[in-house]
């Protein structure tokens, strides 16, 4: 018996892991959720902002990190249309820009929110620092029309929104290290309110930032979607992914247990 689980055929083990998802996934499970500091702080950033303000939600992922990123953004804008903050979504990825239309509309239809009244999305736009920096001065002078053609000075919501002083947080949600861009060139420089959502393997460089204060909060990760989709009582994406994630950490904990216990056992029979 020891021999077998030493020597246990890797398709068992798939098979375990199949398992351990498609359960889970099928009987909707789900673990306790702690709330983190970093997380709550951008929730609370958003309950004290007075109803008509606004955020910028930069969207800089692309497919291969949408399964963290993506549940953060929606669980945020849900959190704004809900307290009647309006958004502006962009992105400096050209591969997230039908990615972040996708989001904001998935989170308006849920709120109720009305295009070009409530959120716009203006999409991207290259040059990723001068995008930053032109911002600065003046929105239309880098994004003269909408995702969808249609020019800012038509759009209602756009009216008294000219540059940074009129945006009260930029949001990034990151898989590279965009975040770091836009602290180095609209926080330090615009005194831009910044705060970020980024995929987990990234995470630890964010830490500094949020000691400086030129971060306002992070979310970590998909635990940091789960986190915000607790805060507004909306599970999703977020939550049931922590769900499955928890499964498979814990098949793989108990994997390495029997492996090492058949592995001492059988050395001390050998010897």
């Amino acid at each position: 018996m020891l021999e077998k689980l030493m020597n246990i055929d890797r398709r068992i083990i798939f098979i375990f892991v199949a398992l351990s998802v498609i359960i889970p996934t099928l009987l909707e499970v789900s673990f306790p959720i702690t709330v983190s500091e970093p997380t709550r702080k951008i929730y609370d950033y958003i309950e004290a902002l007075p109803p008509g303000s606004t955020v910028m939600v930069a969207f800089n992922f692309g497919p291969s990190s949408m399964a963290e990123l993506q549940p953060m953004g929606a669980a945020f804008l849900r959190h704004c249309f809900e307290n009647k903050v309006q958004a502006i979504g962009m992105t400096l990825n050209p591969t997230g820009a039908l990615l972040g239309n996708e989001i904001m509309q998935e989170a308006a239809e849920a709120k109720g929110a009305v295009k070009d009244q409530d959120y716009v999305y203006l999409g991207f736009r290259p040059g990723f620092t001068q995008v930053m920096l032109g911002m600065g001065t003046a929105i239309d002078s880098v994004y003269e029309n909408d995702y969808d053609k249609k020019p800012l000075a038509e759009i209602p919501m756009m009216e008294d929104i000219k540059n940074y002083d009129d945006i009260d947080l930029v949001l990034d949600l990151a898989a590279s290290s965009s975040t770091e861009e836009w602290i180095a060139y609209t926080n330090t420089r615009y005194n831009q309110q910044v705060a970020a959502g980024v995929t987990g393997v990234i995470v630890s460089q964010m830490y500094p930032y949020l000691q400086t204060e030129q971060l306002i909060g992070l979310m970590s990760g998909l635990l940091g979607a789960a986190e915000y989709e607790k805060l507004i009582n909306t599970p999703a994406k977020g939550t049931r992914g922590m769900s499955v994630q928890s499964f498979v950490h814990l098949l793989v904990f108990g994997l390495v247990i029997l492996g090492n216990i058949a592995f001492f056992i059988q050395r001390r029979e050998e010897q």
